[in-house]
Order: C-alpha cells, then structure tokens, then sequence
C-alpha cells in the first residue's frame, strides 16, 4: 500500500479504465506489426494447440491423444496438468507413472517461462475472455466488480477438499478448460453454454473476473511459477507518458504499478506470479517501456 493509502491494485484497475483506445499509439509509433506481436503469437500458440488435438479425431492424425488435463505427444511425451495430479492424489489414488512424469514435465517447464504462461499462451479460455475484455472496452461497459484476487486460492483448497471427501477429481466436472476444449472440438448445447457463461460474467459481471479471481486452475499454475526466471519489465520506465494503455490491456493491471513507477524501492522487473507474461503490455506502449527479461536483471534507465 502506498503512502497515500491507495492499493497498486485500485489505483491499477483505476488506470486501466482510464484509456480508451489502447495500442493506438502504439500503431502510429511501431507500426501494427510490433504493436500486435505478442497478441499474434498468443493465437497462433493457441490455435496450433488446438489444431494439434483436433487432428486425431478430425484426420485421424494422432500426433497428440488427450486434452489439455492430460495428453500423450507423438506416443512419448506425456503432459499431466499439474493441479489435475493433485485432485487425484488428493482422492487418495496412486496415478500411473506416466501421470507422474507428465505432471514434472509440465511443473518443470512452466516454473521456468512463467506459470501462467499457459493461462495466456495455451488455455482456449483465454480467448473468451480477451474478447470479453475487448468488447467491455468497445461498448464501454463500466458496471460490475471482480472479486477478490485471493478467492481462486481458496477455490483452489476447496476443490482439493472435495475431492478428498467425494474420491474423485471434482473440479473436472466444471473445468471451463475442458468443457471449452471439449466445445471446440465436438461441440454441443452444454459445452458452448459453458463457455458463453463464462464470457458473460467477464463482460457483464466481473471485469476480468473468471481468470484473474476464479479459476482454480490459473491458482496452481501461479503458485508453480511465482519464482519463474523469465519476466517482463519495466526497464525504460522514464519513457512512461502516463498513457494507461498497458493498464488497459493486463488482465491483471496491479502487477504494473509498482516496477513502473518504482513505488515502495520495487525494481524494473514485474516478479509478481499473477503476471502471465502475455507480452500484451510490450505491444500496446508506444515509448517501449517494457521488455522479457531474466528475473534478476536490475538494469532500469
């Protein structure tokens, strides 16, 4: 908390509604490619993942068998969600090996690049909620209020009791990941309704309201890369004219505020493990405030 009694989460989520038109400047400055990157590759990293579960039942061109909670690559490379493994070892269930490996895999990957790398970079559910993030800012919605960002963790614990109590993974019952996937792929009333459920409580109810405060699912992958290496930063935070576009544009506007306006001795570097390093802030800011950087790298000029 500053000085001034104001949280960096308000005065984050305050600034955020401050721009209009985010990336605008950044166009005219950068050109569209350079002001859009980041938000490209995130799509394309999306949607080829998508495309490489949607060959086998599609094409039947099996070069990964599964979904996104747990999946086997070219027949070898096993991938488990972390936070699936642990519902399971919480029902008391010895999972096979290859969950086990799976699951390190997975731990050890995103606990280097960033944990909720794949709340940005993978999930399809990331998709809903941009667009709904998108289209509040479009039509200028300003009603609704998140919850509290601790309340996933506390979903987190709860789901993790449930399934202890009910023998069985009870948050992939209602997993938005898996139904979206599931949507995506094979359809279906229940599965689209789910998904549009979720698009609406973004843009209705609670502004960046299911990723940022709710999912259980982006809890674990947090927690698994809070000590991550890779990081953006604030590094050329003397060039910050005040614009509020990447505050606009984060899913989580609070993690800004302390490295770039060096609040409370913070450094450059954004170590918060909400952040998920979607690179969004780097595209939209005209004068290149931000850059991927290594943890530790303490240079600012």
């Amino acid at each position: 908390m500053s000085s001034s009694g104001v949280t960096s989460r308000s005065f984050g989520l305050h600034r955020a509604s401050a721009a209009k038109m985010p990336g605008r400047d950044a166009v005219r400055v950068k050109g569209w490619w350079l002001a859009h990157r980041f938000l490209v590759l995130r799509r394309l990293a999306q949607l080829s993942i998508f495309a490489l579960f949607l060959l086998g039942p599609l094409a039947g061109v099996w070069v990964v068998k599964g979904n996104l909670s747990s999946s086997v690559t070219l027949g070898a490379l096993p991938l488990t969600d972390p936070f699936v493994l642990a519902q399971t070892l919480a029902t008391r269930h010895w999972p096979e090996a290859t969950a086990l490996t799976g699951a390190a895999i997975v731990i050890a990957f995103y606990a280097f690049v960033g944990g909720r790398v794949f709340c940005s970079w993978v999930c399809p559910v990331n998709v809903v909620t941009d667009t709904a993030s998108w289209l509040r800012r479009r039509l200028r919605i300003t009603s609704g209020r998140a919850p509290r960002g601790g309340l996933r963790y506390w979903l987190l614990g709860a789901v993790l009791v449930a399934s202890a109590i009910a023998g069985q993974a009870v948050w992939e019952s209602v997993n938005p990941v898996s139904i979206t996937q599931r949507a995506l792929i094979f359809g279906g009333t229940l599965a689209w309704g789910a998904v549009a459920a979720v698009f609406l409580f973004d843009l209705l109810v609670a502004p960046r309201g299911w990723c940022g405060h709710l999912c259980p699912v982006g809890a674990a992958y947090a927690l698994i890369g809070s000590k991550s290496l890779l990081r953006v930063s604030a590094a050329h935070s003397s060039r910050c004219n005040d614009c509020a576009d990447c505050y606009a544009v984060c899913p989580e506007p609070q993690v800004i505020v302390l490295p770039l306006k060096c609040k409370d001795g913070a450094g450059p570097v954004i170590t918060d493990r909400e952040c998920s390093n979607c690179g969004r802030c780097i595209d939209v800011c005209a004068p290149d405030v931000f850059r991927f950087t290594p943890r530790f790298d303490p240079r600012r000029d």
